[in-house]
């Protein structure tokens, strides 16, 4: 679907956790997550030079998270405050004026969507989330990539269509961890049930 004459003026894209640690040689690396990369800066691109907002969201673990498997969670430690795996994707060109979300900061919460996430001003994590400041831009749709299919993107997916704004997933702009085979497939399938809508960006859309 080519996305060319699109007008983009009431929607933001939403790059989910595209940190070091889920790319290859990261501590919970996502299997080839870092082959999305290209789709993703064309992305960025695309909406930056279309006067949109982008916003980035990002894990960002105390030592201690409630998700690490020390804490009785699921994963190894990963995203820590502080450390090179929190990083972005070091291919990634940023724009100046992109807005970020910290989530997972607090050492008892976990959070998997980017609408668990607060906004970063100054240096310093606000009590502002997702939605409200969406809201304050009077965006309709969200476009959303990143990582990983069957977690953080898929949740990102659900809040967002449960907040009511149109919600587009950019399919290869995504990759899943799948710790079970089906995990992606199964995360797909219930983010469209939900009401996501799902497109394949074209390099040469930007």
């Amino acid at each position: 679907m080519t996305m060319t004459h699109v007008d983009l003026s009431d929607s933001a894209l939403i790059v989910v956790d595209f940190q070091n640690d889920f790319c290859p040689g990261g501590a919970l690396a996502v299997p080839h997550g870092d082959h999305i990369y290209p789709v993703v800066q064309n992305l960025i691109d695309r909406f930056h030079n279309a006067g949109c907002l982008t916003v980035f969201t990002r894990d960002y673990h105390p030592p201690h998270h409630i998700s690490f498997v020390s804490q009785g969670g699921p994963w190894p430690p990963h995203c820590v405050q502080g450390t090179p795996g929190f990083e972005f994707f070091p291919q990634l060109k940023i724009p100046p004026d992109a807005s970020h979300f910290f989530k997972g900061f607090q050492e008892h919460v976990d959070a998997y969507s980017g609408f668990e996430g607060h906004l970063v001003a100054d240096g310093h994590i606000t009590q502002l989330s997702l939605a409200p400041w969406l809201r304050q831009h009077d965006i309709q749709t969200v476009y959303i990539a990143g990582l990983a299919t069957d977690y953080c993107v898929r949740a990102t997916t659900l809040d967002a269509i449960q907040a009511n704004f149109e919600t587009i997933v950019v399919i290869n702009a995504i990759k899943g961890v799948n710790v079970h085979p089906r995990d992606s497939e199964n995360a797909l399938d219930e983010m469209k049930t939900q009401g996501a809508h799902f497109i394949e960006w074209a390099e040469d859309d930007g």
